[in-house]
Parts: structure tokens; C-alpha cells; sequence
């Protein structure tokens, strides 16, 4: 949004929601490439995952279903700030909810007071989807859960992203 390019698209007839989009998408797949190597350099130092391919499908399915929902989570906190450094500062307040989650440890061996936020906000039930897929327990509604989580704040974040790059364009 400072630059010339922005001033330039509008010009064009492309809709609003494309440049956004486009962004989005780019920083999806560098993520999933991204991921796809720590997957590798994990698999390589010793983790021995049970899934069938199909498990694996599903898993990656619901880690680019994660990564497109926080990628245009971020964009819109991008346009809502009103810096680059004010973008950082929102952006890394939401890098704490996997240590709020059970991504390292068992919800059951966290203090009662903390267990209900943990059970039920949005990364324990992707973490949990994730890790039974790959290691072959049961899955029970987890998935379901983490799906539901990812559509909901992805729906979300791209009307709002969308409504404040529109806005922000208007102004130019």
C-alpha cells in the first residue's frame, strides 16, 4: 500500500480482492514449501510417522488449509495497522497460541485454570488432527474441529482484509 504499484493496479480492471489474493497465495505455497522441508529434516533425524498416503493427504490438506488461514490472518492485520512495525507488533501477539495449546505438552498436565482456554481455541484441535494422522491414533472430531477453526477465521479475515484493502485503496 506505499507504493506506486498499488496506484497502478487500480488503474486496471482487476478487482480489489485480487491483489490481496495474490499475495496470499504466493505466501502460501513459499509456507508449504517451507513446511515440506522441516517435514523432511524431521524425517530425517528420526521421526518415523505411521500414516498411510492417505493420512498424509489428509494432512497436508489441513496444513494448507492452517497456513492459508493465517497468511491472509496476517495480511489483514497488515492493512490494519498502520505501519510495517505496527503489523509485527499485532502479528506476534498471535505466535503464542501454539504455547497455549497442546502442540508441546498434554493439556491434562496444565493447571486447571488453563485447560478450558487450551481445550478450545483454534491450534489444540489442528495440532491434535495432525499429530493422530501421522502417528495412527484415533482422530475422533478433531478434524472436524480444526476444519470448522481454519473456515471460520480464514471467512473472516478475507472479508476483512478485503473491506480494509478496499478502504485503504480508496484513499489514495
Amino acid at each position: 500500500m506505499r507504493t506506486g504499484i498499488i496506484d497502478r493496479f487500480r488503474t486496471m480492471p482487476l478487482r480489489a480482492d485480487a491483489v490481496l489474493t495474490g499475495h496470499v497465495v504466493a505466501s502460501l505455497l513459499r509456507n508449504i514449501v517451507a513446511t515440506a522441508v522441516v517435514i523432511g529434516v524431521g524425517v530425517l533425524v528420526g521421526f518415523r510417522p505411521t500414516a498411510t498416503f492417505g493420512d498424509w493427504m489428509l494432512t497436508a490438506a489441513l496444513i494448507a488449509l492452517y497456513i492459508l488461514t493465517i497468511t491472509y490472518l496476517f495480511a489483514a492485520i497488515g492493512l490494519a495497522a498502520g505501519s510495517p512495525e505496527g503489523a509485527n507488533g499485532y502479528g506476534f501477539v498471535l505466535l503464542f497460541l501454539p504455547y497455549l495449546s497442546s502442540a508441546f505438552v498434554p493439556v491434562v498436565s496444565m493447571p486447571e485454570w488453563l485447560q478450558p482456554v487450551v481445550e478450545h481455541q483454534p491450534i489444540t484441535p489442528i495440532v491434535e488432527s495432525i499429530r493422530a494422522l501421522l502417528m495412527g491414533t484415533s482422530v475422533d472430531s478433531e478434524p472436524i474441529l480444526a476444519v470448522l477453526w481454519c473456515v471460520l477465521i480464514l471467512v473472516i479475515a478475507a472479508v476483512w482484509g478485503a473491506w480494509l484493502f478496499r478502504r485503504k485503496a480508496a484513499r489514495r
